[in-house]
């Protein structure tokens, strides 16, 4: 069985370390797979340069448009969160990505989109050779105690004007 990443806590760059990871497996010429939970906004750097890094990178996005604050999710935000989850599955089966980012997958956990047994149950089968990596804050215990490495972000300090509701800009 490959390796499982938590990065969670409530401070900025849980993402860009999962990217991190990501671009040295590219620099490999190692296979990623990026499958993005809540979100859907096209502008990001992770985004824009998927055409760049192929055929070794791909990120897809699981997420209706607009931010609509972790309240007002709905049935469509939970069926995008399933499908999300389904679409991992089917790319780990068929592609065996060496690296395979669910971005955050915790904040999809932690509001009801999706079980973290069933989480669970998908990364004990995964293949030996595939890592995953799960970001986003608030990650359940199970996931702690089920993940080989840790990492909890918090800020110390970062200047405010960066964040956005798309998160830090760079």
């Amino acid at each position: 069985m490959g390796y499982v990443y938590l990065y969670t806590g409530t401070g900025a760059g849980k993402t860009a370390s999962a990217l991190g990871l990501a671009l040295r497996s590219v620099g490999h010429h190692h296979s990623v797979v990026i499958i993005q939970f809540l979100k859907w906004w096209k502008k990001t750097g992770e985004y824009k340069i998927r055409d760049m890094l192929k055929p070794y990178y791909e990120i897809y996005h699981f997420g209706r448009e607009g931010w609509h604050g972790l309240d007002n999710l709905d049935e469509k935000d939970e069926k995008m969160a399933k499908e999300g989850l389904a679409f991992a599955k089917k790319i780990v089966e068929n592609k065996k990505p060496h690296l395979l980012v669910l971005d955050e997958i915790n904040l999809a956990i932690y509001c009801k989109l999706l079980d973290v047994k069933k989480v669970i149950a998908f990364l004990n089968t995964l293949p030996k050779r595939v890592d995953v990596v799960l970001t986003g804050r608030f990650a359940p215990k199970e996931l702690f105690d089920r993940a080989d490495f840790v990492n909890e972000i918090i800020d110390i300090k970062y200047p405010k004007e960066l964040i956005t509701t798309e998160g830090i800009q760079y």
